[in-house]
């Protein structure tokens, strides 16, 4: 008959611990639970050293059932936070600010500057220096809106100059 003792166990846990780190956030958080269920059943070892292992077995299915669902029902209340909500999401932080079209927006296609940088956008056809405001991000292209007349603000300094350029 194998005898396997609470090292064995804890052993089980630290790997599975290990493997969980290591695939952080890939399967969501597969090994946790059996890791969870391994050590208690170290510490039931210890404490019941003659726990024949068809038992040990039997206890480490249930308790790692018992502890997914848990585990689950715990996230599902108290979902983990991000302290980048934008990461890998770089359009999503550009949504309800307003710029200026830098290439006129013909069939639904245009350009807008951001920042450092020139941002592909789709929305009504419009001419360049058209105030408008970015509504949704896709994957590659922003999706914009005109601002009413009302909100409209005339281009000055340098954008004014680029725009003048440009249309002249």
């Amino acid at each position: 008959m194998i005898q396997v003792s609470y090292w064995h166990w804890w052993m089980l846990a630290a790997a599975l611990l290990t493997l969980e780190f290591l695939a952080l956030g890939t399967f969501g958080s597969f090994f946790l639970w059996p890791a969870i269920a391994a050590a208690i059943i170290g510490f039931l070892t210890l404490l019941f050293p003659m726990l024949s292992l068809e038992y040990q077995v039997i206890i480490l299915g249930l308790v790692s059932i018992v502890s997914v669902l848990v585990g689950r029902l715990y996230l599902g209340k108290y979902p983990l936070g991000n302290d980048e909500p934008f990461l890998n999401r770089r359009g999503a932080e550009l949504v309800g600010r307003t710029y200026y079209v830098s290439e006129a927006i013909i069939n639904g296609i245009g350009r807008i500057d951001v920042d450092d940088g020139s941002w592909c956008v789709e929305g009504p056809d419009c001419s360049v220096g058209t105030h408008i405001k970015v509504v949704s991000a896709g994957n590659v292209r922003l999706k914009v809106e005109l601002l009413s007349k009302k909100q409209q603000v005339k281009p000055v300094g340098k954008l004014r100059t680029m725009i003048k350029k440009k249309s002249g």
